[in-house]
This record gives structure tokens, sequence and C-alpha cells, in this order.
């Protein structure tokens, strides 16, 4: 097997099988606008709403004065190494790096995820690496099931979103902890008509119309994990507020440069991504607690 060394990053292109385990496991990487970042930071621009007024005929027009300023996004990197004895390369059955990508991609898409949408805690950068959706937006935007999921708690979530005036239907997505779909099932109209629809040939999962996704990061944690085990969350809300600054990866290397000594070459899995929440207005989010 040839050496590699540092410099010999390999990309993952779209349609390899991390990239498709990664956006089959992470809503974020899935459905948030992605923004290419050429350095370690970025603003981008937000912009509030702007009204309309009816001029009058030869009357002057008035002035709007929307708030301007920036979202602030700040790359960390996610990465694992793992060592692999050379005889694994040469003589197992699988391909070993192939299977250790892959699970390291279920793994970080769960991590980013839960970093990006249920994390509690405040960014330092490390353990809690952003600012979450659930951090972010106010308790004003939140509502607790306090027992079991029903209708009405569904709908009130998503009328906390659709009466902000950032609401837009070609835009809103649902991200939810998988532990929903049982309590989804049993809900139904007034016409007993289910309102939570799974897709079927390539056709999306909807709740009341709206396409939603399924993440088990999407739960409450202290800090950023893979396995977060707090409340879970369901998250309404316009993908365009959803920014994730896109550094670099998924990437891996396979070096044996540290290992001279020995035939354990490393491999090293790592990706480069920044989060931040556009409008909080642009959220509504339903926390499954405990009954009284």
């Amino acid at each position: 097997m040839a050496r590699t060394n540092a410099d010999a990053w390999v990309p993952e292109e779209y349609g390899s099988e991390v990239i498709t385990r990664v956006n089959q496991n992470s809503a974020v990487e899935a459905f948030a606008r992605r923004i290419n970042m050429n350095s370690d930071t970025m603003k981008v621009p937000r912009i509030g709403a702007v009204g309309v007024n009816v001029v009058p005929k030869g009357g002057t027009y008035p002035e709007a004065e929307p708030v301007l300023d920036n979202a602030l996004l700040d790359a960390v990197k996610f990465g694992t190494t793992v060592t692999i004895a050379e005889e694994d390369l040469q003589d197992a059955i699988v391909n070993v790096v192939a299977a250790a990508q892959a699970e390291w991609a279920v793994s970080y898409a769960r991590e980013l995820d839960n970093a990006c949408l249920g994390v509690t805690g405040t960014q330092n950068g490390t353990t809690v690496p952003f600012t979450s959706v659930y951090k972010a937006v106010g308790s004003g935007q939140k509502i607790a099931t306090a027992g079991a999921v029903t209708y009405a708690k569904l709908s009130d979530t998503l009328a906390l979103y659709e009466g902000s005036t950032f609401a837009n239907d070609a835009d809103t997505v649902i991200i939810a902890h998988p532990s929903f779909k049982a309590g989804l099932r049993s809900v139904v109209d007034d016409n007993h008509r289910p309102i939570f629809v799974e897709g079927v040939s390539g056709t999306p999962n909807t709740l009341f119309n709206v396409p939603i996704a399924f993440s088990y990061g999407a739960k409450t944690s202290a800090t950023a994990t893979d396995s977060p085990n707090g409340n879970p969350l369901m998250i309404v809300g316009n993908r365009q507020h959803l920014l994730l600054g896109v550094r670099s990866g998924p990437e891996s290397l396979l070096s044996y440069d540290a290992g001279f000594r020995s035939d354990e070459p490393v491999l090293k899995m790592r990706a480069r991504r920044a989060f931040a929440v556009g409008r909080t207005e642009s959220f509504g989010i339903l926390e499954v607690t405990a009954g009284a």
C-alpha cells in the first residue's frame, strides 16, 4: 500500500457513501442553507421585514427602516482518528476503511444536528460549538407537551412559526426526533385523517402537508454529542434561517507517518462547519416533557 502524508486529504464527493450517510442522518446537512466559507469566520448579512405603504398621488414615499445586521459563522472542526491494523486492510473481507468512514459519517451527522438544534449550553467553540436553535429561540416560541404529543400541541407549534413575518411555505421544514413517529401515527384531524404521512418511493414524510425530517440529534443536551439523552424536540421553521457554513469536508486521510514502527496506519476523518440562526422568529419548537 502506498504511503500517504498529511497533504493528501481526500474530499468526499456527492454520491459517495459518506455523503449519502451524512445526508440520510443529518437534517441540517440535508436542509439548511449552505454557505461556502473561504475563511474560518464569515458574516452573513440579515435584514428585517420591510413594510409597504400606500402612496397618494403626488405624495412623499415613506421611508422604511429595516434592521440590518449580521449573523456570525465561526467554523469548528469535527474529527476522529481510527487506528487500523495493516493485516485488516489486506485480509478483511469488508473494506475496513470504507466501513469506518461510513460509521463516522453517521456519528458526525448526529452530533452536528445536536450541536445545531438541541444543545442547551452557551457557545464556547468546543463542547458547545454553536448557539443552537433551541438556545437561540425565546421561551415564547417553545411549547412543552407535559405528556403525550397531541393534535393541539402540534398545531400550536406550527402556529408559532406561521405567525412570524419570516414564514414561507416554500422553505418550511420540520425536524423531529424519531421518537415522535409513534405518537404522530396515532394523531388524526377532525375528519379522522392522519396528519402524518410517511413517504414512499422517494417522496418525503409530511406533517400537516409540510416536509418532516427525522434526526437522532434533535434532543436536548448540555453539550454536543452524537447520542443526546434529553427531551425530544420537534422544530418547525424556515430553512433559509438555518445557516450552515461549509469550510471543508467531509474528507479523510490514511497515513502511516505516525506509526512507522508498527503496521498500523491511522485513518483520520474531519469536517469543518459553522452554524448560526438567521432570525430566531423563524422557528417554533415542541419539546416533549413529562406530564404533571
